[in-house]
This record gives C-alpha cells, structure tokens and sequence, in this order.
C-alpha cells in the first residue's frame, strides 16, 4: 500500500500495524479457509455431471447437495468472522494512532506556518481505518490464492492452465495502466479537494466580514476554481479508469466463456469429462476475480497510498514529545536569555537579542510600535513558538523542558485575539478540564465578569460558539481573562488585555491586576494604553524586533518624558 522505504521499520504507522498482526494473521487463516471452500462449487459442479448425471442416483445427489449447503454455509461465516476480524483491526488500528496523530497535527498547525494543514491527517485516518474494511483488502487477502487456483486448472488439464495464466498477466497489466493512468491525477485531485475544504471552513469563520463588504462572490470564485480542478481531475481519473475497469470484466467474462468452449471441444475429444468443463470455467472466474477486483477498487488503492504516505510524512515532521521529568510548581521566576525568534514558515527573524529577567511576581510591560514584535515575545515566553537560539527560563529550566500539560494549570494566557471553544461559559473559564465550580466563579470574579455572566440566560451554563456567540468583543475579551487566571496561575502573559474594554472592564481589570500581583503573580503586559503601565514593576521597550530599553517603570518613563520634551523644544525652536 505504501512506498518502499528503508526506515519502513521506523514509522509509527508501521509500528501500529505490527502491535495489530495478530488480527491480520487471523485475517489470512479465515481467508485460507475461505478461498479453500471456494473450490466447492467447482468440485460439485463436477461431481453432478461426473457421478449424479452418469448414474442417475438420486441419494448421491442429494448427499452431495447437502455437503455443498453445509460447506458453503460455513463460507459464508467464516467470511463474516473474516470481516470482523478486519473492522477489529482497523479500529485497534486508529485506537494506537489518533491520539499521535491528533497531537501531530495540532503542533503541525502551531509550529510549520501550513495555513492550509486544517484536520486533513485526522480524515486521512478515519479513510485509511474504512479503507482496510472495504473490499480493497479483502482483493489482498485473496490475491495469493490465485497460484493454487491455477494450479488446479492445471491438474484439470495445462490448457486450462495456460488460459489462466494468460488472463492472470492481462489482468495485472490492466491494473498497472490503471494506477499509471490515475496515479497523479487522484492525488492532485485530493490535494485540491483538502484545500478547497480547509478554505471554506477558514472563510466560514469570517462570515460577517465577507456578508458586511459584498466579498462572498469573490471568495465563491476563489473556492469554486479550485473545485472544478477537482472534478475535472476526478473526470479524467474516473474516465481512463472507468474504461480500464469495463475492459477488465468484459475480458474477464470472455475468457469465462472461451475456457468453456475450450473444455466443450475437449470433452468432444475425450480429453475430459463434461464436469470438468463446467468446473473449469467456474474456478477460471474464481481464480480470476481477486485481481479484478483489485482493478475495481485501484482507486481505493491510490488514495490509501497517499493518506498513508502523508501520515507517514506528517508524523516524522512532528514526531512524538519525549517524556520529561516532573519538575516542581513553579514560582514565576522568568528570564530571557538572548533569544532570537523566526516565527513559523518564516526565515527571517521577527525578535533578536532581547534580554531580561523577571523575579517571581514581579509585573512587566511590553511597549513598542506596531510590529515591534510584542506578540511574538508574548508567545516566545509561553513556548509557543521555539527560539533559534537563547533561551526562555521559567525558574532556572528552559521552557521546552516543563511537561506541557502539567505546567499549563501554572500559566494564564490572553491572546489578542480571542478564541472562545464550543461549549458553556462555566467549560471555556476552566479551560475543559473539568468544571470546578468554585474555582470559575473565583476567576470570573477575578477578572469582574461575574454578575455579566449572570445576566446571560443560562448563566455559567450559557452555551457559546468558538467565536463568542450572544458575547461581545468586550465580554468575550473579559471571559478569556477569566479564563487566564482560573486555577490561580503563577505567570501570567497578557496581550492587549484592555483592546476591547470599556470603562467598567478598564477597572475590573486594573482591580484584578492589583489582586495577583498582591498574591505574588508574575505578570506580563502587552499595552498600547498607557493606563496600564501605572500597574507595572518594570518596562521592557521594543522597536523592529530590537530590545530598545528595560528597566523600571519610573526610569523608562522619565527617559521617555526627556525624549518627549526635547522633541518638543527642537520642533519648538524651528517654529
């Protein structure tokens, strides 16, 4: 199914199917038994004429016919038994994998910049999972039967052999044109059929915009090329196969019905009995069918390749976090050693050089024009986005050293942008971790959204979308604060915390600003409004990606009012 490769060994997809091949073994026993009972038909075939019809015994027929009945029956349930064994398979299959699969491509989206990555690996992995219960795999398991089918033939006489082999070979070739015909042409197809998926599902979510500005004709347009590139592919994919598959029965069938003219003059001659002429052509089509069906489902073939090629690149892309040694709680100790930052499918470096050191509760603010790089400090902080040299220290240990979600109860974070999840007010304040009840409301006291959350219909249990819902930019800016302090964090990184606040929010905030720094949290403060910066310890000033200034509030403010004021005597002074 996949490529050959030399670490083939390596990859977690094979590793999966390896834990699982005691199903696939089972699998090949049914199928053993399976394609061993479909020479019954054939061999009753020839006892009816050989025996029944020469003898004209009735008790023979129907002894006969009752071993066919019970023998086939038997088939039928062990190819159901077959069936389940492949199902368990697949599930135990994506069971192993969804979870690695799941991790690698949230960190895909977080860390490789690929805008139009989206949820493809986990629909590449539900495919592969129904790929390995469709008749493509069964085609697999029956395909190594078609030796002793032929073989068969030939014990019934070589010309019937050779007529088997014949169609054998124009069966395979028929199948490599296939996959030469529709190879590249499917996988482009699937590739713009991923993309024109994740696009819309990334313009549904700015639906306002696109509905305020008249744009939907345009982003329409955009997304409807791409889908006619993906039928036209699909077309000219389906047409060559389309051909190829037709092609494939009709030989199939002809070869059915020249093996049993073959065998009519062979009988006439008395090289064999009439029995085997029938027989002959019932095992010709039985040898025959798994190679056509593997023609039938070549596509199905291509498409697993490719999810499983691409699950394979994307899991030694991002491979698995090592485990790391539990470290204690942290205190809010924070220093920045140096770091440069490149963010995520860049090459150029949006923070250089920046140095500074934070004791625990202490508060900073981040000042600078626009794209001075505070977002990315923000993030650098966080371990959002890795440096590329210099390091980000969260009491002494690097930052990427820290179990992920054992130090996540220990950090508050509030984006600019606010990203709310589905589900209630009560499950996006505890971060879905499970609602403890006197904790949300601590928070949301904490950042005086509380009696805002009470007026709403259901309260804490008020169900939102990921975009906020009934909230507004200033309520949902407020429940992510919320969200930043629950669980009483110990560094807290705020970007823009007051963009959409209004008054009464301003002081919610600046009340809640003198609460943790009161309980000895270590803060961090991105601000454009200088109202903010009254709450600090320190300033750290950026400009271009460059650390410009850091020191305290007092020292970087008056440095500013000199700057300040002697601009304003020189402009003074040429008026």
């Amino acid at each position: 199914m996949a490529k050959a490769q030399s670490d083939t060994a390596a990859t977690p997809i094979f590793e999966a199917i390896k834990a699982a091949k005691s199903y696939f073994l089972h699998a090949a026993l049914f199928s053993a038994a399976v394609n061993i009972l479909m020479l019954v038909p054939s061999i009753y075939m020839l006892q009816v004429y050989d025996r029944v019809v020469a003898s004209g015994s009735m008790s023979t027929l129907a002894v006969l016919t009752l071993i066919m009945m019970f023998l086939l029956s038997s088939m039928g349930g062990l190819e159901w038994v077959r069936s389940r064994v492949l199902v368990a398979a697949s599930s135990a299959l994506e069971l192993q994998l969804k979870d690695r699969v799941f991790n690698s491509t949230f960190k895909q989206s977080l860390y490789s910049g690929n805008v139009n990555a989206g949820a493809q690996p986990l629909s590449d992995l539900t495919a592969l999972r129904q790929f390995m219960t469709g008749p493509g795999l069964f085609a697999f398991f029956d395909a190594p039967w078609v030796p002793i089918y032929i073989l068969v033939m030939f014990m019934f006489h070589p010309l019937f052999g050779w007529i088997a082999i014949f169609g054998a070979v124009v069966l395979l070739l028929i199948a490599y044109a296939n996959e030469k015909s529709t190879k590249q042409k499917l996988k482009k197809a699937n590739e713009e059929a991923a993309w024109g998926i994740n696009f819309a599902g990334k313009n549904l979510r700015n639906a306002e915009v696109i509905e305020s500005m008249g744009m939907l004709g345009s982003i329409r347009q955009l997304w409807s090329s791409h889908g006619e590139d993906v039928l036209k592919l699909q077309a000219e994919a389906s047409h060559w196969a389309g051909i190829l598959t037709s092609f494939s029965k009709a030989f199939r069938q002809i070869l059915q019905s020249l093996i049993l003219g073959t065998g009519a003059y062979l009988a006439v001659n008395g090289d064999i009995s009439p029995g085997l002429m029938i027989a002959g052509s019932l095992l010709l089509g039985r040898a025959l069918a798994p190679i056509d069906q593997m023609v039938g489902a070549w596509g199905g073939f291509v498409n697993a390749r490719t999810q499983y090629d691409r699950l394979n690149g994307l899991l030694a892309q991002m491979p698995e976090d090592e485990e790391k040694m539990e470290l204690p709680d942290p205190i809010g100790a924070v220093s920045v050693e140096s770091i440069v930052v490149v963010p995520p499918g860049s090459r150029l470096p949006i923070l250089s050089n920046v140095n500074f050191a934070l004791k625990a509760g202490e508060t900073m603010g981040v000042i600078g024009p626009s794209a001075a790089g505070k977002s990315t400090l923000a993030r650098a902080l966080l371990g959002i986005w890795p440096t590329v040299s210099g390091t980000v220290r969260l009491d002494g240990a690097a930052i990427y050293s820290w179990d992920r979600e054992l130090l996540g109860p220990h950090i508050g974070y509030l984006p600019q942008d606010i990203e709310l999840f589905d589900g209630t007010i009560s499950d996006n304040i505890a971060r879905f971790s499970g609602v403890d009840a006197d904790k949300v409301v601590a928070a949301a006291q904490l950042a005086g959204v509380h009696e805002m959350v009470l007026k709403l219909p259901d309260g804490y249990d008020t169900v939102i979308g990921g975009s906020g819902g009934i909230l507004s930019g200033g309520q949902r800016q407020r429940i992510g604060l919320a969200r930043a302090l629950y669980g009483n964090p110990k560094l807290v990184v705020l970007d823009e915390p007051n963009s959409n606040l209004d008054e009464m929010g301003d002081k919610a905030l600046a009340d809640a600003l003198d609460r943790l720094k009161n309980s000895g949290v270590t803060i961090v403060i991105i601000a454009h409004r200088p109202q903010i910066l009254r709450k600090v310890d320190k300033i750290l000033v950026l400009a271009e990606g460059a650390m410009v200034d850091f020191g305290s509030r007092d020292e970087v403010m008056a440095k500013y009012t000199q700057r300040a004021k002697a601009q304003a005597t020189a402009i003074a002074a040429l008026n």
